[in-house]
């Protein structure tokens, strides 16, 4: 499973993100996506933990949280959809 982490600060980093959640667990890995056209980060990333019950409690304490001025969506990430042509 991985969660998906909404509404971040466009300034935040990986080695950032990746400290909120060791609060709840061991991370796997930290993913944030940027912009191909500018480079700039896209204000959204995606965590994955060691345990899904980690994952679970990370998701319940955070979704909601002020963190560095915003208010974090967190959930569990959704697979990635295709875009498809009829």
């Amino acid at each position: 499973m991985s969660i998906y982490v909404g509404n971040l600060a466009y300034d935040v980093t990986q080695d950032q993100l990746q400290e909120v959640f060791a609060d709840y667990g061991e991370v796997k890995r930290v993913s944030l996506p940027v912009d191909r056209d500018t480079g700039r980060p896209r204000g959204f990333g995606f965590v994955e933990m060691a345990e899904d019950a980690q994952e679970d409690k990370a998701i319940e304490e955070l979704d909601g949280a002020e963190w560095m001025g915003r208010i974090l969506k967190v959930n569990k990430a959704r697979p990635k959809e295709t875009n498809k042509r009829y």
